[in-house]
């Protein structure tokens, strides 16, 4: 006689439905586009179509992305897999900013699109294995995969920095982010970014940006400055002090709109909203 199981089964967590729902979208597309456009079929078969999970075709797509003559694709594979299969959270991570890419860049036609061709999406993703590394004190095989992924995808992040999730580095061409800065969830970032360091030798040296922050092409921020939640940099600002929550700076160097004593606050969260508007309406009465 069979013994029935007590034991009531385990709902999926809502981090692995996120993801199982991901995927079948992702696959969906990729046999769409593989039936539409036969000249990337092959392609689409190789990188989406073959594999069982989103971690299988991230680790392949980022293996062939990063290897070289001398850092084998096989082995990155295997990096990457046994990395994003043994931690819910990077994987979850991974989702979030699929989504980010996806929801806030108009020019982001499916998910697939962005697996396969959004470097700063793959670039952050390739960071977060690095991070991990640099964590488990493996700090030379995080360096080279920094090496490796700044040449390839353009973008400069120190494994030591934490990135939060829901993270969009929009267009992602020449981002730097330094060793000790730290990026909050749900930010957006654009190209030619620097969080850079202070100067100074060893410590605390590089800005802390908080959740929901929008920063516009071609800002620096230096120093262990302190950009609160919900906050906008504007495009080309030099950014040496710290910006209160859900308030702009601009300029070079920037300034706080409204001023330093009372800056102009709104509401919506930018980071998200992917709002540039605004910065237009409040230069034009804004004296740099």
């Amino acid at each position: 006689m069979a013994v029935e199981n007590s034991t009531p089964p385990v709902s999926p967590s809502p981090s692995s439905e996120h993801e199982s729902g991901v995927w079948s979208q992702i696959k969906a597309e990729a046999r769409r586009d593989a039936e539409a456009e036969p000249a990337l079929a092959s392609y689409l078969f190789s990188t989406i179509i073959a594999h069982t999970s989103l971690s299988r075709s991230l680790s392949f797509h980022l293996g062939n992305k990063l290897c070289s003559s001398t850092l084998l694709s096989t082995l990155l594979y295997d990096l990457f897999l046994n990395t994003f299969s043994s931690d819910p959270a990077l994987r979850a991570a991974t989702v979030a900013d699929l989504r980010a890419a996806r929801f806030r860049d108009p020019a982001c036609i499916s998910f697939s699109h962005c697996l396969l061709n959004y470097k700063g999406f793959l670039a952050i993703q390739a960071h977060r294995v690095a991070h991990k590394l640099w964590l488990q004190n493996r700090k030379f095989l995080a360096m080279s995969l920094q090496s490796r992924i700044a040449d390839v995808f353009a973008v400069d992040i120190h494994p030591a920095a934490r990135i939060g999730n829901g993270v969009l580095l929009d267009h992602a061409t020449g981002v730097v982010i330094g060793e000790t800065a730290v990026v909050g969830n749900n930010v957006s970032i654009l190209h030619h970014v620097t969080l850079g360091g202070s100067g100074k030798v060893g410590g605390d040296r590089h800005p802390k940006i908080g959740d929901g922050v929008l920063i516009g092409a071609g800002a620096t921020i230096l120093g262990p400055v302190k950009i609160g939640e919900g906050a906008k940099i504007g495009s080309g600002s030099l950014v040496l002090i710290d910006v209160p929550p859900r308030t702009t700076a601009v300029g070079n160097p920037a300034r706080l709109v409204g001023g330093r004593e009372k800056p102009t606050v709104h509401e919506e969260c930018p980071g998200e909203s992917m709002d540039h508007t605004s910065f237009i309406a409040e230069w034009s009465d804004y004296i740099i």
